[in-house]
């Protein structure tokens, strides 16, 4: 899996990993040392005094990442502002992906990838239950997240085991909002040109066998806190088509300031950690626009 693809969907945006069907099992999960913990910010303007977190979307079982100082942070909030107040929708996020990713007299799956890489989608598609056949009717963006989600199967995470459905249970009987719609997340893929969609197929495809190793070492990270190691899996490796990183990342980054300009009292705002790093990520945004962001953890 390419960097970008697996930054995002762990850390950035939906997951489908149900849309593949197959049962997740039991996974050794890191450890959160005292002192440590996923990143935790403060962010202050008038009218407004909250807090930020960086989440992560899947998770294997049994990642205990739920500190005292976010715990309190949660005691402390009169509301919770996901990236989308649907996020956990799995019919609606489906049925959408369904709507906006298929179309029709699309050419084969197997034709839009070079030759040398037809082995591996061919590797991954038997893996994850499917075939490229079957996968022929998505344009190239919704094949390339059908593709991730398949081999992600082999990491035994689950979407069940992610941050947003303890967040939600956390602020059950308190007002949860979202800083954009499922609409506008698979849109920001949607619209993107189809030599876009056919490089990030293309990635998804050529570096599926490093996915494992990669997402433990961002799981690690994310664990400890660790903003910079993030950062740096970015550096390494293929680089995203520059389109699709303004597309996915950077505009909906922009977009979500005009959206916490809109919030007051006191919101605990979780995103996925990867939008809170590298280039024009949302904390850098609102410290330029004004407001006062100060890690708490």
């Amino acid at each position: 899996m390419n960097r970008w693809m697996i930054r995002f969907l762990a850390l950035c945006g939906l997951t489908l990993l149900a849309a593949c069907g197959s049962e997740q099992q039991k996974a050794p999960a890191p450890k959160v040392e005292a002192g440590q913990g996923p990143a935790l910010w403060r962010v202050e303007r008038a009218g407004l005094d909250g807090w930020i977190f960086g989440t992560i979307h899947v998770l294997p079982e049994g990642v205990d990442w739920q500190t005292p100082t976010i715990k309190q942070a949660w005691k402390d909030a009169d509301q919770l502002v996901l990236e989308a107040a649907d996020l956990q929708d799995q019919q609606k996020t489906l049925g959408l992906f369904e709507s906006m990713g298929r179309s029709p007299n699309l050419p084969a799956l197997d034709a839009r990838v070079p030759a040398g890489e037809r082995p591996e989608l061919d590797r991954i598609v038997k893996e994850g239950g499917t075939s490229a056949q079957a996968l022929s009717g998505y344009e190239s963006w919704a094949a390339a997240m059908l593709l991730s989600a398949a081999s992600q199967q082999s990491l035994n995470v689950s979407q069940e085991n992610g941050v947003e459905p303890a967040l939600i249970a956390a602020f059950k009987g308190r007002p949860i909002g979202g800083l954009e719609t499922i609409e506008r997340q698979f849109g920001a893929f949607d619209g993107l040109p189809e030599a876009a969609q056919r490089k990030l197929l293309i990635q998804t495809v050529h570096e599926a066998k490093d996915m494992k190793a990669l997402y433990n070492r961002i799981l690690t990270a994310w664990a400890k806190g660790d903003m910079e190691a993030i950062a740096k899996e970015d550096q390494n490796g293929e680089q995203p088509d520059p389109v699709v990183e303004d597309a996915i990342l950077t505009a909906r980054n922009r977009d979500w300031v005009g959206a916490v300009d809109k919030l007051k009292g006191r919101p605990f705002i979780a995103v996925g950690a990867g939008h809170l790093t590298g280039k024009d990520n949302l904390i850098d945004l609102l410290k330029a626009k004004g407001y006062k962001v100060t890690r708490v953890q």
